[in-house]
């Protein structure tokens, strides 16, 4: 049974690698620690723990990182930034899945043209913004399975 509850928390932080509102390296971490605890902390230790914890952090900073490295790239300024973290959700909501991708571009964009900025320069800057976005949320998927292949070698 509590192998069944880890298998969903993975499951859901596989799909939080992709969906802004589930924290998916969280969740997975939580299904590490859920089976641990479960099964007295005998194969999955405190070490083990720690070191999911050190990748969920680092998984945190590469994300917010990635981000903000596009649009600097592409001469975009800190407000592109937030247009594009806010346009996330918002592109989601209004957009479903293709919002996760709509989304941060239109925030970057339009942040870009109310600050002055002229069509061409903003749209290289929100193109920028999707850039660094694509590249964490790949970063994300990659370390989520890495997370989720160490649990089970070491089970």
């Amino acid at each position: 049974m509590i192998l069944f509850v880890t298998i969903i928390l993975f499951l859901l932080g596989l799909l939080g690698t992709l969906l802004p509102f589930l924290p998916g390296p969280v969740l997975i971490w939580l299904g590490v620690f859920v089976f641990g605890w479960g099964e007295g902390f005998v194969s999955v230790d405190l070490n083990h723990l720690i070191g999911q914890g050190l990748l969920v952090g680092l998984v945190f900073v590469v994300d917010y990182v990635s981000s903000f490295i596009g649009i600097k790239k592409a001469g975009g300024s800190r407000g592109a930034l937030v247009g594009a973290f806010l346009g996330l959700p918002v592109g989601l909501v209004f957009l479903g899945p293709l919002g996760i991708i709509i989304g941060p571009l239109a925030g970057a964009f339009i942040v870009e043209i109310l600050s002055g900025r002229d069509f061409g320069k903003a749209l290289r800057v929100s193109i920028g913004s999707l850039l660094g976005f694509l590249g964490g949320t790949f970063f994300k998927i990659l370390v989520g399975v890495g997370m989720i292949l160490w649990f089970f070698l070491v089970i």
